[in-house]
């Protein structure tokens, strides 16, 4: 089976596991139109959302009867074209624990000014020149409390930080379970926080739903990191009051636009602390990807396909 693995940005696709029998290309650069380099593909292998599978796209791939991605959701795959196209999908797992600490990362890194202070340093200029937020005793809101935005509340109950969570189907019972406060909406919620986290999947009802109205609830000492996806923050917004110093500053690993064009004015803001969507990027989880897309090519062979994904998923 001739299989093309996508984006593998670090090179590390085939180190991590053992494709032999397998006719593999890597494909290290992002493409913007992959269609031409998958044109013989009978199978694609796609890291998260890094290259979109439309329909368009599924109806210029002839040869493609395979699509795997890494996690069991991919809400860049279209699974119904697939399914009319005749495209088996399937997923690999995914911990939940790299976008956890990557989310920490952003938090402390803001809250001690750490870019500043390391550029600083190596460049040889002032020894201190920022003042540290203190966590303990700072409110952390969770726009979201599935199992990630839980096991961030967690961490920050271990800070000692005050926790408040909010999304639509939320309940007291729910978060007091978890020693976490229920705001009372979106806003409350935003009002109350020092940090922002955001843990919602992107779908309908969260596609914006963080607005202009909604960030300018946030206290200009305030930081919101976005781990999650970029499309759930108004970016129109959230440039308006970063340019204006009406929130303290942003932490950002999701980007509307991946890789992120190199005239966005995100590059350039000083209170952005940003990486480039390396939430899931760890050795552990790109150990079970690339194992787990190997599995999935054989057990398609054998005729009995695991971990597929459905519309109905």
């Amino acid at each position: 089976m001739k299989c093309v693995v996508l984006d593998d940005y670090q090179g590390v696709a085939l180190s991590n596991a053992d494709w032999s029998g397998l006719d593999v290309t890597v494909l290290r650069e992002h493409l913007d139109d992959p269609a031409p380099a998958l044109h013989d593909a009978e199978c694609v292998v796609v890291m998260r959302e890094r290259t979109p599978f439309a329909a368009a796209l599924f109806a210029r791939l002839p040869h493609l009867r395979l699509l795997i991605t890494s996690g069991m959701r991919n809400a860049a795959i279209d699974l119904e074209a697939a399914a009319r196209h005749g495209v088996t999908v399937c997923g690999t797992g995914s911990a939940k624990t790299p976008p956890t600490e990557l989310t920490w990362a952003l938090i402390l890194g803001l809250a001690r000014h750490l870019v500043t202070e390391n550029n600083a340093f190596r460049a040889g200029g002032p020894w201190q020149s920022t003042v540290g937020v203190d966590l303990a005793g700072r409110t952390l809101g969770l726009l979201g409390f599935g199992k990630l935005g839980t096991a961030v509340g967690c961490i920050g109950r271990a800070f000692g930080m005050d926790v408040v969570a909010w999304s639509p189907n939320l309940t007291a019972d729910r978060t007091g379970a978890e020693g976490v406060r229920l705001a009372d909406g979106l806003h409350d919620l935003l009002r109350q926080s020092d940090f922002a986290s955001v843990h919602l999947v992107l779908g309908d009802r969260s596609r914006g739903l963080v607005d202009a109205a909604a960030l300018a609830c946030l206290k200009p000492s305030a930081f919101l990191v976005n781990t999650s996806r970029a499309a759930i923050v108004d970016g129109a917004a959230l440039l308006d009051v970063l340019r204006a110093g009406r929130i303290a500053g942003a932490g950002l690993d999701v980007f509307e636009v991946e890789p992120l064009p190199l005239a966005d004015e995100l590059r350039t803001l000083p209170n952005v602390l940003a990486t480039p969507h390396l939430g899931y990027v760890t050795e552990a989880n790109y150990r079970t990807y690339f194992e787990e897309a190997v599995e999935d090519v054989h057990a398609f062979l054998r005729g009995a396909p695991v971990r597929e994904l459905t519309r109905s998923r």
